[in-house]
């Protein structure tokens, strides 16, 4: 058995800040944080599957011996290429793996009240499948169900209420000390988080991860997207993490890799990629003097342009696309590529097409506008190389260190 040493942290467990009380968002903020998850989600909504809370009352939207799990099944994808052309490709998903991924969803839940309760409901499975199913190749999935601020909620302004925050984070925070305690049994994690899932993922690493040695020997990355990670402009000082650098090369591990992507430069309104605004709020990060926002090419770590990997899932129930393709996924390579950008005061992924005009496959769009760009692409659009990074960055995290040779 492995025994987990108590972690004390430098945050409020209630809310993952430093003990002081939470930056309001303005209402027309959140209108429009709501309105970008809803689009991006494509109307998930409907059955509720019936759920039996654990021991310790978490509620658990994916983890491993789960039937159905959305972070699990058939990964079997068409690729559907700039010519029109088209091939199935066959992925292995294995049972069990020696590495867990922690997975918090972005914004999706429709209920009436501001925060959602602890059903699992069709927007979070489906959510959960387009962006974390696809890590299964490479790790066990586990995400709970926590009491996010809703789509209603966020629309009617309460974002600027701490009670709400602190009870979406503090019960996010109850679902990773159980995992911690009772599951993880000393595995390596990679996390995972977009949007409001990336703003409580900022507070668990920044309470948790980032400040205990220990913690931080296990992790072997962080995928943060449309969170508005930040670095310091100079020196190592400042920035969202002290001890949690960014990813700048294939194969390192302990580090973040974060981006919002755009078609261009950021308006200077825009909800993602400038920091102490948008998305930043919801994590409490205020600062906007000597940081910029992180942005890591998920297709090319080390910098430059790259092609991107876009998977998306297949939406099975639509006629035309079960023409298009007959598999549960679609991959629509050398479509876009990415280049991180920082310019004007915003750090952003470039997403400019590559392909052809006369290209078939549908084009990404900006739901919800310019201030949002790709928001609801964030993870789909490279997913492909997300999955890549993750499974070298577990086969470094794994590698044996070379022993050493006596000095004669």
């Amino acid at each position: 058995m492995v025994r987990i040493r108590p972690v004390t942290s430098r945050f409020n467990p209630a809310d993952g800040r430093p003990r002081r009380t939470g930056v309001a968002l303005s209402a027309w903020l959140v209108l429009v944080l709501s309105l970008g998850s809803a689009c991006g989600l494509g109307g998930l909504v409907g059955r509720i599957t019936p759920v039996t809370p654990d021991p310790a009352g978490t509620v658990w939207l994916c983890r491993p011996g789960f039937n159905p799990d959305p972070c699990r099944g058939d990964l079997t994808a068409t690729a559907w290429l700039a010519d029109g052309s088209k091939r199935t490709e066959t992925f292995a998903s294995p049972s069990l793996l020696p590495v867990d991924c922690f997975y918090v969803y972005p914004t999706v839940s429709t209920e009436s009240t501001t925060n959602a309760d602890l059903q699992v409901q069709a927007s979070e499975s489906g959510v959960a499948t387009s962006q974390a199913a696809r890590f299964s190749q490479d790790c066990n999935v586990w995400a709970p169900i926590y009491k996010q601020v809703t789509l209603k909620g966020l629309a009617s302004g309460v974002a600027s209420n701490p009670v709400a925050d602190a009870l979406a984070y503090q019960s996010l925070f109850s679902g990773w000390r159980d995992y911690l305690t009772h599951y993880n049994a000393g595995r390596p994690i990679v996390f995972i988080g977009d949007s409001q899932g990336a703003a409580e993922l900022i507070k668990l690493l920044r309470g948790e991860i980032d400040p205990d040695p220990t913690l931080r020997s296990r992790m072997v990355s962080a995928i943060i997207l449309g969170g508005n990670v930040t670095i310091p402009l100079l020196g190592n000082a400042g920035g969202t993490f002290e001890n949690i650098p960014p990813c700048r090369s294939d194969g390192q591990t302990g580090c973040v890799i974060a981006y919002s992507s755009f078609p261009g430069l950021p308006p200077s309104g825009s909800i993602f990629g400038r920091p102490g605004t948008g998305v930043s709020l919801q994590s409490g990060q205020t600062t906007t003097a000597g940081v910029q926002v992180l942005c890591i090419n998920p297709a090319d770590l080390r910098g430059g342009e790259a092609p991107l990997d876009q998977f998306r899932p297949t939406p099975m129930t639509l006629l035309p696309w079960r023409r298009i393709a007959a598999t549960k996924w679609l991959e629509l390579p050398l479509f876009y590529s990415g280049q991180c950008m920082n310019q004007g005061g915003a750090g952003w992924l470039q997403v400019t097409q590559i392909s052809p005009s006369t290209d078939p496959r549908p084009r990404l769009t900006e739901v919800g506008g310019a201030d949002w760009g790709f928001h609801n692409a964030d993870v789909t659009l490279a997913l492909g190389d997300l999955v890549t990074d993750v499974g070298r960055q577990i086969a470094a995290y794994q590698a044996p260190i070379p022993a050493q040779t006596p000095a004669p």
